[in-house]
């Protein structure tokens, strides 16, 4: 009886930190993105995960989403369901960091076209290892640690893109990961999409050029 007690409050517990988890971004005071972009863009994660068919292992997908600014500073880092892979959290800093690192005025590109050069053989094997993450801010926590440092790291598969404002000037990089890089890169898409953060070199807004 006394067991049966213990696992019932035990329960009850869970369900209540279920319902109690807000995934509000956290915002770190010194970046170079106002917190209104930041967190308007972050807001579209849970519309994108509920309301659209993105494809992948999980319905409605289980996301983490990373933003930093033009110089590589994490300015948030949220995710869409407590129960998101942990790993993923540093994979979507990571493809943070890589969109933006790799993209400017002139060209956009999104983490996943460096998928075929970054492979053994190719024209840019090895890119992987170019910049990895601080280990620093591996381990989770609240607020998170990497919010104001810079995470670093290189991901060359779909889930990261860059941030342009309606000048067409990059701002930063967004990042997510969570499910399989396809759903990642469509996840990505759609959020930048609905933020309006999408004024790309080369393509109209909502469009995309021949890169990203």
């Amino acid at each position: 009886m006394i067991k049966k007690l213990f696992f019932a409050a035990f329960s009850v517990a869970v369900c209540s930190l279920a319902v109690a988890w807000d995934p509000a971004p956290a915002f770190a005071d010194t970046c170079a993105i106002p917190v209104g972009i930041v967190n308007n863009i972050q807001s579209k994660l849970a519309i994108v995960v509920t309301t659209m068919n993105n494809g992948g292992l999980f319905s409605p997908n289980r996301m983490w989403s990373a933003v930093v600014d033009r110089t590589g500073k994490v300015c948030s880092v949220i995710s869409s369901d407590p129960d998101a892979w942990p790993n993923s959290r540093a994979i979507a800093l990571a493809k943070a960091n890589t969109a933006n690192g790799l993209s400017n005025n002139l060209l956009a590109v999104s983490t996943a076209n460096w998928y075929s050069a970054a492979q053994q053989g190719g024209s840019l094997s090895g890119l992987d290892n170019s910049n990895p993450f601080n280990p620093n801010f591996l381990i989770p926590a609240t607020p998170d640690p990497a919010l104001g440092n810079y995470a670093g790291g290189m991901i060359t598969f779909g889930g990261g893109v860059a941030l342009y404002d309606s000048s067409k000037i990059i701002i930063g990089g967004l990042g997510v990961s969570g499910d399989t890089s396809c759903a990642d890169h469509a996840i990505a898409y759609r959020m930048r999409h609905l933020a309006s953060l999408d004024h790309i070199p080369g393509g109209p807004v909502g469009g995309t050029d021949n890169i990203s």
